[in-house]
């Protein structure tokens, strides 16, 4: 197969290691797919990865690419993949360990692509996938949240709290949650009511919430329990050692990773397509200056209110 490009590291650590090289891509292994990718988004997880925080789940081998979340086009499958076909349109998402999205082509596992609708660009799919799992899930397998129930969303501009709002409201949920003091309004706008600032007082909305959905991972832990009416669940989207072995003790406490469940992700590219779930692109970068584009997201989160998104081909 001949040389692709991607962006890939030969060490853990900072924006700095980034390189965009010469790679080959793997032939797909059973129940895997070759995907040529259109478009790919940046999540915060990208470079907590490429920084070695998550190094226990990661391992060692080098060089290792960059980015989960793609959408493109199918150009190989392997043994015993019946889903997808060569040609089809497709978003999805790479494994941790695997990685490798910000590339001209990514193996991924058959599990965690779908077809992509007809009605989104390829730059809108691939701003789906981990922040469209996470949230739907939160709200659904995890949350267990119910038509009439109220759910608190810290972070609740931020792409996971975003699309969890809007599949909270899908449910017949009202949402409440905080973000910056400048994004007060748009969150109202969103239909999420009441917003508070991030370092509000959480008395002032004691026992209201069914669900606390922690996305920026600051929210303290007391604050989450004063928010929660009796019975109520708090989750939490950043694994920290600390917070796992929190969340193996009784009470309403849990972390969660979004887990690669087919049909989830379906429903998921479903409301996209459908534009019942609608997710910002902040900036479009193409894969020659995505490195540049990288780093300032990491550096200075900017831009801010929606996704970079890195075009490919």
């Amino acid at each position: 197969m001949a040389t692709m490009k991607r962006i890939q590291y030969h060490q853990y650590g900072g924006p700095e290691v980034m390189r965009l090289e010469d790679f080959e891509p793997a032939r797909p292994g059973p129940g895997e797919i070759l995907v040529r990718v259109r478009a790919a988004a940046a999540n915060p997880m990208d470079w907590k990865i490429r920084n070695g925080d998550m190094k226990i789940m990661t391992g060692r081998s080098f060089p290792r690419g960059l980015g989960h979340d793609f959408a493109g086009v199918v150009e190989a499958v392997g043994d015993g993949v019946t889903r997808l076909a060569v040609g089809d349109a497709v978003l999805g998402g790479t494994g941790l360990k695997a990685a490798g999205a910000f590339a001209e082509m990514v193996v991924a596992e058959e599990k965690a692509v779908v077809k992509k609708p007809a009605d989104l660009s390829f730059e809108q799919a691939a701003a789906i996938p981990t922040v469209g799992l996470t949230a739907f899930q939160a709200m659904t397998s995890r949350g267990k949240l119910q038509p009439g129930q109220t759910v608190f969303i810290h972070g609740c501009l931020g792409g996971v709290g975003r699309a969890a709002a809007q599949f909270a409201s899908i449910r017949g949920a009202s949402v409440g949650g905080s973000c910056r003091a400048t994004a007060m309004r748009d969150a109202h706008d969103l239909g999420i009511d009441p917003v508070a600032e991030f370092d509000f007082d959480p008395t002032t909305l004691s026992g209201r919430f069914d669900l606390v959905f922690d996305t920026a991972g600051t929210l303290p832990i007391k604050a989450a329990r004063t928010l929660l009416k009796p019975g109520g669940r708090i989750i939490d989207i950043n694994p920290a050692p600390a917070k796992f072995a929190r969340s193996a003790l009784p009470g309403p406490y849990q972390v969660m990773i979004a887990k690669p469940v087919t049909q989830d992700l379906e429903e998921v590219a479903q409301a996209a397509g459908q534009g019942t779930l609608q997710l910002p692109i902040a900036r479009t970068a193409p894969l020659t200056e995505a490195i540049a584009a990288l780093t300032e997201l990491e550096r200075n989160r900017t831009p801010k209110g929606g996704k970079l998104i890195i075009t490919v081909g």
